[in-house]
C-alpha cells in the first residue's frame, strides 16, 4: 500500500484500456475489485474496535480510550479502495475472467 499515491493523479485513459481492450470493462473491474478492499479493511476495523466494545450503557463509564482512537485515525490514513483497486489493476494483480464472447452469443438467440 506504500506505492498508493495518497492524492490526486490524472490516469491515462488508455492504460485501462490496455488488459481489457475497453475501458468501461475495466472501470467495472476496478469498482468490483474495490468493493472487495472495502469489505476486507472494514471487516479489518470492525474486528479491531470490537475489543474497545463494552456492554455498559451509562455515559459516565463510557471514556475515551487512546488505542482506540489510533486505531480509528490510522484507517482514516489509508489510501481508499478505488486507489488501491486502480494500482492493483494497473499493475496487473488483479485476477479477472472475461465472459466468452461465443457463449454469451449462442444464449441471446
Amino acid at each position: 500500500m506504500a506505492s498508493v499515491p495518497s492524492s490526486i493523479v490524472t490516469r491515462n485513459m488508455a492504460d485501462f484500456a490496455e488488459q481489457t481492450g475497453n475501458v468501461y470493462m475495466s472501470v467495472a473491474i476496478i469498482s468490483k475489485r474495490a468493493n472487495q478492499v472495502a469489505v476486507k479493511i472494514k471487516e479489518e476495523l470492525n474486528s479491531k474496535l470490537a475489543e474497545f466494545a463494552t456492554t455498559v450503557d451509562n455515559l459516565e463509564e463510557v471514556f475515551e480510550n487512546r488505542e482506540q482512537i489510533e486505531i480509528s485515525k490510522y484507517y482514516e490514513r489509508l489510501p481508499k479502495p478505488t486507489s488501491l483497486a486502480i494500482e492493483e489493476f494497473l499493475e496487473e494483480k488483479v485476477y479477472f475472467r472475461a465472459p466468452d464472447e461465443e457463449t454469451s452469443e449462442e444464449i441471446s438467440l
